[in-house]
């Protein structure tokens, strides 16, 4: 990089830093003001549902705002981008969340928790069915599952601020340090300094002002976030198919791609008198084959020492791409740089299925580079369709929700406003990171940073550095809004079913200093766990909502709508469920030898899980203990007995 390169990168990252700075001083003063909001009120009802009393457009942006979490706008782009136009499918039934999740429980719930003065979804088990255990075997489960939430926001905060971040001076300084201080540490040290430092940063700023405002902050930060989210995504659509030369010629040159190949390689200098040092995401060209140019890309760093002139066993991903594909060939030709290296014997493996095939990005089932029969097969298309709505209805974070908005005509309208919101997000999401493959190859190497490196590439690109602050905050807001929500989900549960449940007398100053320790402890846990992370953020987020959705679905439901549900019916049903959506990752773990499910008959475990579940509960409930009938009687009426008389 030349000095002129270098100075106009600094500028380009100090004004996306100062636009982003400003977005994050507003979230800290919604956060104060919603702090002045508390006095006077009930600590617990107005900290973790915000009084109940929730409008309309704040109800819709909350709810909309959580469920669009890091996973929708940095797990989501990276599958996106790794295998093509058959994400439309897989993302398909997220479109009906609300209409299922929110039309099915949301009136109902809000009813019992009203009725039994439950703020959290396992208070409202153990009150609606009088067990202690349903309250505690749901804390369990509960915080079991939504940690993994936690942990995919976390890397999600982290790598959107490594990319933010990556020109500034100051930062680049700060990790020099970090890394000489970090690097003894066990387990501490084995992380990337930039990923280090962004990790603690983002874990502290979030835990923060989720402690000082609660869920009113939450709320209201959630409305801002929402808005951004939506602004960012039009933004950045507008810019992506300016750049790409419209959705005609991407798909064009997306159809003509093949998917990179994977393995090691050996590379040689021509002068060794000095030392050298290649960054990750170097590219270096290699001789041309008769249709297409392959390139390697270095997915980690690479140091040759003075007199130094062979490094082996480099690992690499290979792309070769068509000499047709000019937006493809250009943007990778850009940056290759003349450092006197080239590669040679590269030992590569190609995908299982797409290899060497083009089209494979515009059609079904797409590739997948650890299964012959691709990513998504018809079978698995369905199973997500049934998977993204019905996880959604079961998940405790969308239930704190609905325990908290103040009428039925709010509900009806946030029907449909969330419904149109996620339509207007997640299908221009397939088009932005599509043509993302054209604008910017090669990011396999790290495909969860897709996103904030397209937002930083096109308003660059665009002469409007300073806008790169603002887009990258649309999925910097989605994970906070989730972030913040799960935070208040896990210590409220925590909190309310397990220290109260203990310390029945405790005083309000005492339930606020448990609320804002617990909260603190459960974001250094989830950045502690998080230092090194899976590849993918969005195999988090699928486990942890599946085992949400598994361990809570049919338990809640049947709570809420069945007055013969017996307390040990519940029980079995929770731990069946979630316990066999985790038997199922586990055999995943041990047949692919990565975190990873194991598809039965090409199913996804949470449809197994679901049915084992409600299989459990129906044999269970008929040999077990009846609920207490004066709890049968506060919460459906008047119920008609085993012999018909009222």
């Amino acid at each position: 990089m030349t000095g002129a390169d270098f100075m106009l990168a600094s500028a380009a990252g100090n004004a996306a830093l100062i636009s982003f700075a400003l977005y994050m001083v507003v979230v800290f003063v919604l956060a104060g003001l919603a702090n002045r909001e508390q006095s006077g009120k009930s600590f617990l009802n107005e900290y973790f549902l915000g009084s109940r009393n929730l409008g309309m457009w704040a109800f819709a942006f909350t709810y909309a705002a959580t469920s669009a979490s890091g996973g929708s706008f940095m797990g989501f782009p990276s599958l996106i981008y790794t295998h093509g136009w058959v994400m439309a499918l897989w993302i398909a039934g997220y479109i009906i969340v609300p209409l299922v999740a929110i039309g099915l429980i949301a009136k109902r719930l809000n009813q019992v928790a009203r009725k039994s003065g439950s703020i959290t979804v396992p208070e409202l088990l153990r009150k609606r069915l009088g067990s202690d255990n349903v309250g505690t075997v749901a804390t369990v489960l509960l915080v079991f599952f939504q940690f993994f939430f936690l942990l995919a926001q976390f890397k999600a905060g982290a790598k959107i601020m490594t990319t933010l971040l990556g020109d500034v001076g100051v930062y680049q300084t700060a990790v020099v340090m970090v890394d000489r201080f970090t690097a003894p540490i066990p387990w501490v040290g084995a992380a990337e300094a930039d990923y280090l430092l962004c990790l603690l940063v983002f874990a502290a700023s979030v835990v923060a002002y989720t402690a000082w405002g609660g869920f009113r902050a939450v709320v209201w930060t959630d409305m801002m976030q929402g808005l951004i989210m939506g602004l960012g995504v039009v933004i950045l659509l507008g810019l992506v198919l300016t750049q790409v030369g419209g959705l005609s010629n991407a798909t064009q040159e997306l159809s003509r791609q093949v998917p990179p190949r994977d393995g090691n390689a050996t590379l040689v200098r021509t002068e060794s008198a000095s030392s050298l040092v290649l960054a990750k995401g170097t590219w270096l060209e290699m001789p041309a084959e008769e249709k297409r140019q392959p390139f390697v890309r270095l997915k980690e760093v690479v140091e040759f020492s003075k007199g130094q002139t062979e490094f082996v066993g480099v690992p690499v991903i290979e792309v070769r791409t068509s000499v047709e594909n000019a937006t493809e060939l250009k943007s990778i030709r850009a940056q290759v740089k003349d450092v006197g290296v080239s590669a040679q014997a590269v030992d590569v493996e190609g995908y299982q299925y797409g290899d060497d095939k083009p089209g494979v990005y515009v059609s079904a089932p797409g590739p997948k580079s650890s299964s012959g029969m691709g990513f998504l097969p018809i079978m698995l298309a369905v199973s997500f369709f049934c998977f993204w709505p019905f996880a959604g209805a079961a998940q405790p974070s969308y239930m704190a929700r609905q325990m908290a908005f103040k009428d039925i005509p709010t509900l009806r309208h946030s029907i449909i406003f969330v419904a149109l919101y996620f339509s207007l997000i997640y299908f221009p999401l397939i088009i932005i990171f599509t043509c993302g493959r054209v604008l910017l190859p090669g990011w396999e190497i790290d495909a969860d940073r897709v996103m904030p490196e397209m937002a930083t590439f096109l308003t660059s690109t665009a002469g409007v550095p300073w806008l790169a602050g603002l887009l990258v905050a649309a999925p910097f807001a989605a994970v906070m809004s989730s972030v913040d929500s799960f935070l208040l989900l896990v210590s409220g549960s925590v909190v309310r079913d397990v220290y109260q449940r203990k310390n029945p007398k405790a005083s309000e100053i005492q339930m606020k200093k448990v609320t804002y320790w617990t909260t603190v402890g459960v974001g250094a846990l989830a950045m502690f766990a998080m230092l090194n992370p899976p590849q993918f953020l969005q195999d988090l987020i699928v486990f942890g909502s599946g085992g949400l959705g598994a361990s809570f679905l049919m338990p809640v439901i049947l709570t809420l709508y069945w007055p013969d549900l017996t307390p040990r019916a519940t029980v079995a049903g929770m731990i069946s469920g979630g316990g066999a959506m985790a038997v199922f990752y586990l055999i995943g773990y041990l047949v692919h030898d990565k975190f990873s499910p194991y598809e039965l008959l090409s199913l996804h475990p949470f449809i197994w899980s679901v049915l084992v579940s409600a299989l459990v509960m129906l044999a269970t409930s008929k040999g077990s203990r009846p609920t207490d009938p004066k709890l049968v009687e506060k919460y459906f009426g008047n119920v008609v007995n085993e012999e018909g008389k009222a």
